[in-house]
């Protein structure tokens, strides 16, 4: 469907995307009695580059349904720096929900996703090779009957770096 160039349709569009934390249990519920597969990947996402939409495209092909839980700002602040993100929550889930192969977005205020996995149960999560398949959330997400799926890094290509790059070329 072609949405004729409006910013009200525009934000309508993605917010049907958009599942409340409180509204989660319920969409995943729907989701299972419709037969269907879930596939879940999270993080912060800031700064949306090639290597993420390399990781989320990969992910979409893993389920029948793909549900990103992006980290609220605070949880960002938390465990990664009290600069980031760079992109507030806001702008990150519309970022998030105009990707096609994204089906829902999601956000969660912890530092750790564990919670929301015992809660979602996927059939498949993924995690970038940095993490690997022992990654934090494998345990979670077996116990409930799922498997942790890794995907490459494109390599050069993260946030960390896209920020120390423009850092140097601010310096000169």
């Amino acid at each position: 469907m072609l949405l004729e160039k409006n910013p009200l349709e525009l934000k309508e569009y993605l917010q049907k995307k958009w599942i409340d934390p409180k509204d989660l249990e319920v969409k995943v519920q729907e989701i299972r009695q419709e037969g269907k597969t879930i596939v879940t990947l999270n993080g912060s996402f800031d700064l949306l580059h090639a290597g993420h939409l390399e990781i989320l495209y990969q992910a979409s092909l893993q389920a029948d349904v793909l549900i990103v839980a992006l980290n609220s700002d605070a949880s960002i602040q938390q465990y990664k720096s009290p600069d980031r993100p760079i992109i507030p929550l806001q702008y990150r889930k519309e970022m998030m929900a105009a990707l096609g192969f994204v089906d829902f977005v999601t956000w969660f205020s912890e530092t750790d996703p564990r919670d929301l996995l015992r809660m979602i149960a996927p059939d498949v999560h993924v995690n970038g090779a940095e993490y690997g398949k022992d990654c934090l959330e494998a345990q979670v997400v077996s116990e409930g009957g799922g498997r942790v799926h890794i995907v490459e890094l494109v390599p050069g290509l993260s946030t960390s770096n896209i920020i120390e790059k423009i850092s140097r070329l601010c310096d000169k």
